[in-house]
């Protein structure tokens, strides 16, 4: 077979196989579409169905087929993260200072610094955790910040399908994430910043200052069809412009939806592209990621760690948000229900990851580990936040 038809196989296999699974085995309650496809990228990779049937993966996937495959994830993922950007609201946040920057930062420090614990104990039982060109102080703040990260497109549907996205509480969580968004992507920026190309970086950042000045000068005169196409050259634009300056370009495509309004291009229809994007071109970014899972350090010592970072992630989450409602004297069960949801991790926390492996600051063992604590963390969201939503609801109700 030719590379093309073996390519039209692998998206075959891509799309088919993680919707044949969702959809038979029902798993919308515990295990949205989104995390079956980031489960069965991994499943289909090297590390799983590649190594049980080797001969299958070598043909399958071979090198002109991923290359093509890495070329539509690279821009898939752009998108997305172009679209999160976009969707973040700081006017509002702003708005809610007081309140979002106590719970921001509780939900975001608490978790970061269990994270940096686990990284620094993963670091002293062997090297294999560490990339060819990471440092110690980068590989520490990289998995921390990981751990506090929450995946914003995510939890906002997943609150969809639990009917609180329009609600004051729904409302209430996005502002707390949208505030940690802006400082995740701030510290990877610091954790990327290379010395040996700090000229082009300034060059870079000043230039994006200036363009960005200007390109909002320009949308408000466009029509809202226009402004998509233009948004679209801005994202390629601003995506080179960071990589060539050493940032990555998946900084580029948040910096490059940041600066930019939603309202500009409509809620409903960035709604609608989201969910283009996550149905057409997402999956085989999800199974680009699950082909660079590797076990080399032994699977036992890779899942153990995925267990020492979810454990991590986790309660320290709920230990921030436990401590800023206890500041903001937020009513009993608020807590816990927004605790679990901002833990929420898959996708934001997995793009976070591969750039990290992208630049050679974690292994791949590392990044396995990120991989497997951000699906377990995202799985468990609905099911923790289901009883826990109904007993504050009954409460609410009882207090009226």
């Amino acid at each position: 077979m030719n590379t093309t038809e073996v390519y039209l196989i692998a998206l075959t296999i891509i799309f088919a196989a993680p919707w044949l699974v969702w959809r038979l085995l029902n798993t919308e309650y515990w295990m949205p579409l989104v995390v079956v496809q980031i489960v069965g990228g991994i499943l289909l990779g090297p590390g799983v169905l590649g190594a049980a049937y080797p001969e299958y993966y070598a043909f399958v996937f071979k090198p002109e087929v991923i290359g093509a495959l890495n070329g539509v994830a690279w821009w898939a993922v752009m998108l997305f993260v172009w679209v999160a950007g976009l969707e973040l609201d700081l006017k509002l946040a702003w708005e809610r200072r007081a309140e979002s920057s106590v719970t921001a930062a509780c939900a975001l420090l608490f978790p970061m610094a269990l994270g940096c614990a686990a990284a620094a104990i993963l670091l002293a039982s062997g090297p294999g955790w560490i990339g060819p060109k990471g440092s110690t102080w980068q590989i520490i703040l990289g998995i921390g910040m990981a751990c506090a990260v929450t995946a914003l497109p995510i939890l906002a549907l997943l609150m969809e399908k639990l009917g609180i996205l329009r609600e004051p509480l729904g409302q209430r969580i996005l502002r707390y994430a949208s505030l940690d968004d802006v400082a995740i992507w701030g510290v990877l920026a610091l954790i990327l910043l290379d010395w040996a190309r700090i000229e082009r970086q300034g060059i870079f950042l000043v230039g994006f200052a200036i363009a960005a000045y200007l390109i909002r000068k320009l949308m408000v005169r466009l029509k809202e069809d226009d402004r998509w196409y233009v948004g679209l050259i801005w994202l390629a634009v601003v995506g080179f412009g960071a990589d060539w300056s050493g940032l990555h370009y998946m900084v580029g495509a948040f910096l490059a939806g940041v600066v930019l309004d939603a309202k500009w291009f409509g809620h409903e229809a960035m709604d609608r592209f989201r969910n283009t994007v996550l149905l057409t071109i997402m999956p085989v970014f999800f199974l680009s990621t699950g082909l660079r899972t590797q076990w080399d350090v032994g699977g036992l010592a890779v899942f153990g760690a995925a267990a020492l970072l979810l454990a991590a992630s986790v309660s320290g989450k709920l230990l921030g948000v436990q401590i800023a409602g206890k500041l903001l004297g937020w009513r009993p069960g608020e807590a816990s229900v927004i605790g679990w949801l901002l833990q929420t991790k898959a996708l934001i926390e997995i793009i976070f990851a591969n750039v990290l492996l992208d630049k050679g600051i974690i292994s791949n063992e590392a990044f396995t580990a990120l991989l497997l604590m951000a699906v377990t963390s995202t799985t468990l969201t609905v099911p923790m936040v289901t009883p826990l939503l109904k007993r504050l609801d009954a409460r609410v109700k009882a207090e009226a």
